[in-house]
Formats: structure tokens, C-alpha cells, sequence
């Protein structure tokens, strides 16, 4: 049986375009075993010193920093066990949302996730397909304004997850019948990509 995990990130509840696709998507997968994490809802820590210290030390750690490494683990168990990766990413100020960014710093990991070599970073996590939905209120789409694109590709490319695909509703925010174009395409991209 496939496993799929699923990360949702909007800030929008049942608003959200991109939580809405996603679950669209995620029937494609039929009976395959499904780990959902909306990241807005249950919101993980905020990288700061304490956190990077406890992500990068071995030993000595507080009970709190012990509590970050175990949240860390687990979430990279996550990414471990699946076979694809769902990720809902609409763009905030032309990035991705706090909460999508927060998962990334917990889950980039030196000797975890990725190592460094005499070459050059190397990723640890392989052979996983990462389908990435992203929606957006304007028109950003190969433009120097979309910088969720190639930031996410850079990340994922970073932890050795390469087979990425990208379904894009744009001009969400430029009227109904641009909104519903920007739905109907997506699904479009949604349904073409092979599972």
C-alpha cells in the first residue's frame, strides 16, 4: 500500500483554495494510507536559537530542546514512510506561508536529511515524488515575483527530493471568473500529473 503525506499550510481554514485542492487530490490515491499535518492548525516552532541549538547539538539538551528533536524525528519518520509527498503552498507576500517554512527548519537536518561531501551538499531523502499545489491572488507564474517556485525546488532539491511537480491557481484575487480559470487550471495540472 502507497503512502501519502499530505501537508497543508493556508492560514484560511475552510477558505483555503489550496487545502480545498489538496483534498481534491489526495482522492486520486484511492485506499493508500494518508498522513495529513495541517501546519496552520497545529503549528509547529519557530527556528530560533534554542530550537537550532537542540537540531544541532547531541547531548546536554533541556527537556524543551529534547521535545524539538523528538518533533523533528518524527516529522522526518513522516517524510521517510511516504512514497509522495503533498504539499499545499499558497503564496504570502510572495513566499511561502510562516508555517510551510517552519516545517522546512525542522526537517533540514545536517547528517538527517542532507550531509555535506568534498562535492558539495549531498540529500539524504530519495526516490519520493513531491507534487506541490500553489495558489496565489495574483499572476506570478515565471515571473521574478514567484519566489515559491524556485525556493521550494532549492529546499526540496537541498534534502534530495527532485521528482517535484507544481499545480499553480493563479489570479485567485482578480475576480470570479479569473479565480475559477486559476481552480480549473489547476485541477487540470493536478489530474495530468501520474501518481
Amino acid at each position: 500500500m502507497s503512502h501519502v503525506l499530505a501537508l497543508k499550510s493556508s492560514i484560511l481554514g475552510e477558505y483555503s483554495q489550496s487545502s480545498k485542492l489538496l483534498d481534491a487530490y489526495l482522492e486520486k490515491f484511492g485506499d493508500a494510507q494518508v498522513t495529513l499535518r495541517d501546519l496552520a492548525a497545529n503549528p509547529l516552532p519557530v527556528l530560533d536559537f534554542s530550537v537550532a541549538t537542540a537540531l544541532r547539538a547531541a547531548e546536554d539538551l533541556s527537556d524543551e530542546q529534547q521535545a524539538v528533536v523528538n518533533l523533528s524525528d518524527q516529522l522526518i519518520a513522516e517524510i521517510k514512510a511516504a512514497d509522495t509527498i503533498v504539499i499545499a503552498a499558497p503564496m504570502y507576500n510572495f513566499t511561502i506561508p510562516t508555517q510551510l517554512k517552519n516545517w522546512f527548519d525542522l526537517i533540514a537536518r545536517a547528517g538527517v536529511t542532507f550531509q555535506y561531501t568534498e562535492t558539495g551538499v549531498q540529500g539524504l531523502l530519495e526516490n519520493k515524488k513531491v507534487v506541490v499545489i500553489t495558489t496565489r491572488g495574483g499572476i506570478h507564474q515565471g515571473s521574478a515575483t514567484d519566489n515559491v517556485t524556485p525556493y521550494l525546488k532549492t529546499i526540496l532539491g537541498f534534502i534530495g527530493l527532485t521528482d517535484v511537480e507544481f499545480a499553480y491557481a493563479e489570479a485567485l484575487n482578480m475576480g470570479e471568473e479569473s479565480a475559477a480559470q486559476g481552480i480549473a487550471a489547476a485541477k487540470d495540472q493536478l489530474k495530468a500529473i501520474a501518481v
